[in-house]
């Protein structure tokens, strides 16, 4: 099936059941969308409408505080990339003005305790939680069944790109994976020039899982420049690819372009799940990748160090990360 934007609609319920040719079927379908439009739908995920019900419900709660409130659990270069993200705290296409957007990020859940966090590892922190009744199991649960659909979806990429399927679990079994709440306040009558709920921006790490209301607003850029509305599809989640596998693969899975423009008259909420790879994975060429012909186009880089380089650009504008 088709979206009337030309994003494939991939029921990946066969990576889940064992099925071998549904699998081979499956991983076929993905590697021709991260070779095309980089975007797909994908159903038969396995998350189900209450926790969907409940993760959003628990999201409007949260942003629905007053702001002394959501300021107890700020985002900060402390953080680890955790906590809430204010109104215009951060600008994804830093050449325009500051995002018309908020936001709340849950990481990697660890103790206070833990060994990376003593060590200083980047991005080991405990989670902020604000105190809202069952938001840390909702968001908790949530984040361990996306963090389960990114590993399948892993595996049909390394099928996909003639390595062997379990060739990613060692880079994703402690990620910097997050969670990410987000509430698009309505377009306001006046806005700065150019500025949009969120900017221009390809995403950071491997793959993206977006859940998102009825109400519309993400775009996509297609490969000649041209800006078509990514339609809600209830109950499906959004996938696309980031520019760490990008990075990964040689450029041969594309990250694309997208952006959020504010729906008139209406909020939107939307629940994103960033998998980025565990901090000392090592994001070089895959062996599948180049050749020859085709030598690697980008210098070995560890995962943490290539997340912090693309966050310090984007909260600069926002002074978050001071």
């Amino acid at each position: 099936m088709m979206s009337e934007l030309n994003i494939p609609i991939i029921d990946i319920s066969s990576l889940f059941i064992g099925d071998v040719a549904g699998t081979e079927s499956v991983a076929q379908q993905i590697g021709a969308a991260c070779r095309g439009i980089g975007f797909f739908y994908i159903v038969g995920h396995g998350i189900s409408k209450v926790l969907l019900e409940n993760v959003f419900a628990a999201s409007a709660a949260f942003f629905a505080q007053p702001s002394d409130e959501k300021q107890k659990v700020l985002y900060s270069a402390q953080s680890g990339n955790r906590g809430y993200v204010p109104m215009k705290g951060e600008a994804l296409d830093p050449s325009k003005p500051s995002d018309l957007k908020e936001a709340f990020n849950i990481g990697f859940d660890i103790p206070a305790d833990d060994d990376e966090i003593h060590a200083g590892v980047k991005f080991r922190a405990p989670n902020l939680w604000p105190k809202q009744h069952e938001f840390r199991q909702a968001m908790l649960e949530y984040y361990t069944a996306a963090w389960g659909i990114g590993r399948a979806l892993h595996k049909a990429f390394a099928m996909n790109l003639a390595l062997p399927p379990t060739y990613f679990e060692d880079k994703l079994d402690r990620p910097m994976a997050v969670l990410r709440l987000l509430h698009y306040p309505p377009r306001p009558e006046h806005v700065e020039t150019g500025q949009l709920g969120a900017g221009a921006h390809t995403d950071y790490g491997c793959v993206t899982l977006l859940a998102t209301d009825n109400v519309g607003g993400l775009e996509v850029q297609t490969r000649d420049g041209t800006w078509l509305k990514a339609p809600p599809m209830p109950e499906a989640l959004v996938c696309n690819i980031g520019d760490c596998l990008m990075r990964w693969t040689n450029d041969i899975y594309v990250s694309t372009p997208h952006r959020v423009v504010n729906p008139k008259g209406r909020e939107r909420y939307s629940v994103a799940f960033f998998l980025d790879p565990n901090p000392d994975a090592v994001v070089a060429c895959l062996p599948t990748c180049c050749g020859p012909d085709n030598p690697p186009r980008y210098p070995s880089i560890r995962g943490d160090d290539y997340l912090q380089s693309r966050l310090d650009a984007t909260y600069a504008k926002g002074g978050l990360i001071g």
